[in-house]
C-alpha cells in the first residue's frame, strides 16, 4: 500500500497537469510553476539549504527561479517522480517524515486556491496520520502566539499546541488544523474559542515554519 506522502505526491501531480502552469497557489504570489519548482529544488538540489539557513535564502530563490523556466510538462513529470535514486528520500520511512506535510499542505495549496474549493473528508487512517503530524509540528509552528493553544477536533480528540494562559481552542478537522497552522488561516475551516480578548491577541499571531 502506498504512503499518504506518496499518494499526496501523485495527487498534486495530477492537480498540476490540470490546472497548468499559471494557476495561482496560495503560496504567496508564487504560481503553480512556481510551486513545483520549489518542490524539484528542495528535492534535488544543494541550495535547498536555505528553506532552513535563512542567509542562504537567496541562493534557494535564484535556483528556484531558474528551474521554474523549464518546460512545465517536465517539471511537473519530476515532481511526479520524487527524488533522484541515490537521495535518501528515497527511503519509505524517511518519505513520511518529511514529505507528509510538504504534500498534504501544498496539494491543498492548488486545491484551495480555486473559487470553488471544497474540503476533503480523508479517510480513517489518512486522518490519523495528518493528526499526528499536527499534533507533532503544533508547537514550532505556535512559537509565536502569546497565548496558550489547544487543539480540538469535532470528534472531540484533543492535543495540547502551546502551554501558556490564557488559553484559546482551536476547532477543526486535522487536516484544517494543519491548514491553519502553516498560516493558510483564510482557506482553512477552523474556529476559534477562548476569552475574547485571548481570541483577538492569538488572531494577530504570526504562524511560520
Amino acid at each position: 500500500m502506498t504512503s499518504l506522502a506518496q499518494r499526496e505526491r501523485a495527487a498534486l501531480a495530477d492537480l498540476l497537469e490540470e490546472v497548468g502552469p499559471d494557476a495561482p497557489t496560495l503560496c504567496g504570489d508564487w504560481t503553480t510553476r512556481d510551486l513545483a519548482a520549489h518542490l524539484l529544488v528542495r528535492e534535488r538540489s544543494p541550495a535547498a539549504a536555505g528553506i532552513v539557513v535563512r542567509p542562504l535564502g537567496g541562493w534557494t530563490e535564484r535556483e528556484r527561479a531558474r528551474t521554474a523556466r523549464r518546460d512545465y510538462p517536465r517539471l511537473v513529470n519530476d515532481v511526479r517522480n520524487g527524488p533522484p535514486r541515490w537521495s535518501p528520500l528515497r527511503l519509505s520511512d524517511l518519505d513520511k517524515l518529511v514529505n507528509t506535510v510538504e504534500f498534504f499542505v501544498h496539494h491543498e495549496d492548488v486545491r484551495r486556491a480555486a473559487a470553488d474549493w471544497q474540503p476533503r473528508e480523508l479517510d480513517p487512517a489518512d486522518d490519523g496520520a495528518v493528526w499526528k503530524a499536527t499534533r507533532a509540528r503544533a508547537r514550532m509552528l505556535l512559537r509565536h502566539s502569546t497565548v496558550g493553544v489547544q487543539l480540538q477536533t469535532p470528534d472531540g480528540r484533543s492535543a495540547p499546541g502551546l502551554a501558556g494562559s490564557p488559553t484559546v481552542t482551536l476547532e477543526g478537522a486535522p487536516g484544517e488544523l494543519l491548514m491553519y497552522l502553516h498560516g493558510r488561516t483564510e482557506r482553512a475551516i477552523v474556529e476559534i474559542h477562548g476569552d475574547p480578548e485571548a481570541v483577538e491577541a492569538f488572531r494577530g499571531t504570526r504562524l511560520a515554519v
